[in-house]
């Protein structure tokens, strides 16, 4: 999604138009991928159970993944490829069976996270996705309407965890978070999850590289009032506008509205209690539950 966006601005929006044909491209990828490892695992003369043994998995996981069911993790890929002595073959699927694992209104999202050297997020509604505890992605997932299969649910969990991995990136990216006190209110899945979220919240923020903010319900002047963004640089210094609602996106490539969107993120992190203040007000919460 952001191939070609040096050359012009543009507004990518996905969703429910030609999505079905974006999901069934990504399924078979997942499809044909499985169908490979089963071949090779064929040619080596090696049984499911075995074959699970030598990467870590049962043998009804290796046959989810063969059955294209289930999505296997870059770092199983590779072991995959290294005990079937495949020398590449598995291995050259890796970015086209990760990028099938995100729903298709936010793989260009993806992409982008991977390049960002600075991230800038104002959320309303949920806790954002990049700082979820495993918890917490769960009870959302469960309550999605149409109701997500258990298959599913366990591949977006384990390819939102995946994206956390940019905490730890070096060189380490920029990362600002804003959200909605209402957020930090909201019992999504109980008590006992939103106190391991606040939790996980505090400790995130102690990062040096992460900002976490509280903008609070009294605040009189708030420049989000338009809902939910994120803007995100790249490495070669272009700034992506991201928005997501009702299992649609768009992804702004427009310099003018980038830059736009990254001021008034300025002022709603000027209007918002300061970081530390931030992590405060989390404590006080904590305290309450």
């Amino acid at each position: 999604m952001t191939e070609g966006t040096d050359e012009r601005a543009e507004t990518v929006v996905a969703g429910d138009a030609g999505q079905a044909t974006a999901d069934t491209s990504g399924q078979a990828v997942v499809i044909a991928f499985g169908q490979t490892m089963k071949t090779l695992r064929v040619r080596a003369c090696l049984e499911r159970e075995e074959f699970g043994r030598r990467i870590g998995y049962s043998a009804s996981t290796v046959a989810s993944y063969e059955q294209g069911r289930r999505i296997p993790s870059p770092r199983t890929i590779e072991r995959a490829d290294e005990v079937l002595d495949a020398g590449g073959l598995l291995t050259v699927w890796k970015e086209q069976v990760e990028r099938a694992q995100y729903p298709v209104f936010f793989q260009g999202m993806a992409t982008l996270e991977k390049e960002a050297i600075e991230l800038l997020a104002y959320d309303a509604l949920v806790v954002k996705g990049l700082l979820q505890t495993e918890e917490y992605m769960r009870a959302l997932l469960a309550m999605r309407r149409p109701v997500l299969d258990q298959e599913t649910i366990e591949q977006r969990v384990a390819a939102r965890l995946a994206r956390q991995d940019i905490f730890d990136r070096r060189p380490s990216p920029l990362l600002s978070f804003v959200m909605d006190e209402s957020v930090l209110r909201h019992r999504y899945g109980g008590k006992d999850v939103l106190r391991g979220q606040l939790e996980h919240l505090l400790l995130i923020g102690e990062k040096r590289n992460v900002e976490i903010q509280v903008m609070p319900t009294e605040c009189e002047d708030n420049a989000g009032v338009n809902g939910p963004f994120t803007v995100v640089t790249r490495k070669d210094g272009k700034k992506f506008v991201y928005v997501e609602a009702q299992s649609t996106s768009s992804l702004q490539t427009d310099p003018e509205q980038s830059a736009l969107a990254a001021a008034r993120y300025g002022i709603i992190r000027s209007q918002a209690l300061t970081p530390r203040e931030s992590l405060a007000f989390i404590e006080r919460l904590l305290g309450e539950l």
